[in-house]
């Protein structure tokens, strides 16, 4: 009923069980310095167990079996030599018995190597701690009292000094709450050395306790000691580093993502990282335009690429929604433009998963939440900073990168080379986005279809002969695990995904942006009627596409989804064909057009108003006073608008030309004496003629 080595507790004491028979039992005592075996019956054993007095308990020098000193050691040799004194007499089976137990003690002592009392604290040792030779092992683990702390009364701790000249100071309490500052201070939030932390510390000393010594002064070993002795391990590592890098980077991992996804489309995870490298211009390979922006949605189950953006649009809720929208769309038509061969892969069925998780802010809003309680998508948003709760699609990232940037010009490598007399990579860039597109979603189908992941975390219910590739993963967990892909219309999904505003509402139309829409239906309602009895609301919601500025989509249900396609009238048809981006800097560019015409009619009708204001000062003035009654002023208002009236007619009428003095007269040939015109009377008429 009872082994050996066992350890029972009877009345606050304990006992180990050293050998039993079939009818007793050799105990003894673990805690009396003076115990021997005694012998006990096994029956009596039994009935303090039945009667609750006596209870099993769990061995204190359990660990005494865990213990491996390095050979040769000085613990090994002192063990050696002390087992093989007591040997005789700890094997013997009757070592319980006094004689015997006397007999061997005699033996012992005769041979000189040990005195009585040490003889009888090995055995006892031996025998209280488990009856193995590592009972025998000396307590260096209990020499100089580590973990107690050291009080300091009116003498310096530690090793008198050698060469530094003085005894050293005495680190008591005031000492100790110095340090303590000086370690929050400096240590830990400024990340000060140790040094440079010391000498923080004798300014403060010198300001606390003036004159003393220099060579009196705690040192900076003691302040060294103290913080190891005072400070944990996992303390100075969190102090070494802000509290959202410690979250990201230093604290320690206790799961993997994948233990929260059960299945294909149980948790997407959605991202964005600026590419490090350089573009050009599609229409100019000499001018660079920057880095790109990458979005990328991911399964965490199978670690599939299911959507992804490539683009200049900054990370946010309008690239984050293009991203999902190619996750839950057919992708042929994206590689047939790419020239990419598909006839090697199929990519699987788009549709919605359970949970997508993303960075906070880049999808939070009242369409998200719409699609949250439609559709049922849990959106799962990151703490701020928090990168490391997205590893997978961070992962992702720079595996994607790997395939290109260490032999891609226009690298993004950081700005030191600039400053040590290298290359602007700015300058160096000589790919369009066009073809790091092609790029990316060749290395997209080259993870997604092709490479074996190596770190893969596989379930206990993955085959072995199941291949660590995403695509493999996707279709095994599909038909093996619970399905949670959705199946929902992408047009209706981008529709209720795109941005929503407050539009007015007018007789010109749906105005959002300074652009106005109209729609058959809100024509047919009566909305853009030029009539009072018009009943068209103030305000209406509508979405928009960013990437569109041609149509917007009128809810004219509230709490429903249904829509009205409204497009741009002829009032904002300069607007059509463009982005509401390109809108909105057109329309800045107009604002500051506006701004500096307004500047300059201010200008020039500040001269215009001040020319009034002295034509009718000079008016005032040359008015005379009047003499006539009011009466007869207005009888002659008749007469007097006739007579202004004839004379604006007079000056209406056309001005003849005053006739001028003839120009002198130049003759060809010698002039007559007569200056008369010559006479031709006689040549015409006969003198016949009457």
């Amino acid at each position: 009923m009872f082994q050996v080595n066992e350890v029972i507790k009877l009345e606050d004491k304990l006992y180990r069980v050293l050998v039993t028979t079939n009818t007793h039992a050799v105990w003894i005592s673990l805690e009396d310095q003076k115990a021997f075996p005694d012998l006990v019956e096994l029956s009596q054993l039994e009935d303090l167990l039945l009667e609750e007095k006596l209870t099993r308990v769990d061995d204190p020098f359990e660990y005494i079996v865990n213990l491996l000193p390095e050979p040769d050691s000085k613990e090994t040799t002192i063990r050696n030599r002390n087992y093989q004194i007591i040997k005789p007499l700890v094997e013997d089976p009757n070592f319980y018995i006094k004689k015997v137990r006397a007999k061997h003690v005699a033996t012992i002592l005769e041979a000189g190597e040990i005195s009585r009392p040490y003889l009888y604290k090995l055995i006892r040792r031996y025998w209280q701690r488990g009856q193995v030779s590592n009972t025998l092992l000396p307590d260096y683990r209990n020499s100089g009292a580590k973990g107690q702390k050291r009080v300091a009364n009116d003498k310096k701790l530690g090793r008198p000094r050698k060469i530094m000249e003085g005894t050293g100071a005495l680190v008591d309490e005031p000492t100790e709450k110095l340090f303590r500052i000086i370690i929050d201070k400096y240590i830990f939030n400024k990340q000060f050395s140790i040094a440079r932390a010391h000498r923080k510390f004798k300014g403060l000393y010198d300001n606390i306790f003036p004159g003393v010594p220099e060579s009196e002064k705690p040192t900076k070993r003691q302040l060294s000691y103290f913080l190891d002795r005072e400070y944990k391990s996992v303390d100075k590592i969190k102090a070494g580093v802000s509290d959202i890098i410690y979250k990201k980077d230093v604290r320690p991992l206790h799961s993997t993502a994948t233990i929260q996804a059960l299945g294909p489309g149980s948790r997407y995870e959605i991202d964005a990282t600026i590419a490090d490298v350089i573009l050009v211009s599609d229409h100019d390979r000499n001018q660079p335009v920057g880095r790109p922006t990458v979005y990328i949605v991911i399964d965490v189950f199978s670690r599939l690429i299911v959507g992804w953006y490539i683009g200049f649009e900054n990370p946010s809720y309008v690239a984050a929604i293009q991203s999902l929208y190619l996750a839950l769309n057919d992708k042929k038509h994206l590689f047939k433009d790419l020239e990419i061969e598909t006839d090697n892969f199929s990519w699987p069925t788009p549709g919605l998963p359970e949970a997508i998780l993303a960075d906070r802010g880049e999808l939070i809003g009242h369409q998200i939440e719409g699609l949250e309680s439609s559709y049922r998508v849990r959106i799962e948003n990151t703490p701020p900073y928090r990168g490391d709760a997205k590893g997978i699609v961070e992962q992702r990232f720079r595996t994607l990168q790997a395939e290109f940037k260490k032999f891609t010009p226009g690298e993004v490598i950081g700005p030191t080379v600039r400053k040590r007399g290298g290359k602007n990579y700015w300058l160096d860039g000589k790919l369009t986005i066009s073809e790091f597109t092609e790029i990316i979603v060749s290395s997209i189908v080259m993870r997604n279809f092709v490479d074996p992941m190596s770190k893969y975390d596989r379930a206990k219910d993955m085959p072995a002969d199941l291949p660590s590739i995403p695509i493999h993963l996707w279709n095994w967990g599909l038909q093996n695990r619970t399905g949670r892909l959705r199946k929902a219309n992408a047009e209706s999904m981008r529709i209720a995904l795109l941005p929503r505003d407050q539009a007015s509402v007018s007789a010109q139309g749906i105005c959002i942006f300074g652009v106005y829409y109209s729609g058959p239906e809100i024509v047919e309602l009566g909305w853009m009627h030029r009539s009072d009895k018009s009943t068209r609301p103030k305000k209406v919601e509508v979405a928009f596409d960013p990437n569109f500025a041609d149509e917007i989509y009128l809810f004219h249900t509230a709490g429903s989804r249904d829509h009205w396609v409204c497009r741009i009238t002829d009032l904002s048809r300069e607007f059509r064909g463009l982005t509401f981006w390109e809108v909105w800097r057109k329309q800045k560019q107009i604002k500051i057009q506006g701004a500096k015409d307004q500047l300059h009619a201010d200008k020039v009708r500040k001269h215009h108003e001040n020319r009034v204001e002295d034509i009718i000062s000079s008016a005032i003035k040359q008015t005379p006073k009047q003499t006539a009654t009011n009466v007869d002023r207005m009888k002659g208002v008749s007469h007097a608008r006739s007579d202004q009236l004839a004379k604006e007619r007079e000056l209406r009428r056309p001005k003849r030309p005053e006739r001028q003095q003839t120009a002198k007269v130049v003759h060809l040939t010698p002039p007559e004496d007569s200056d008369e015109y010559p006479d031709f009377e006689d040549e015409l008429f006969d003198s016949g003629d009457s």
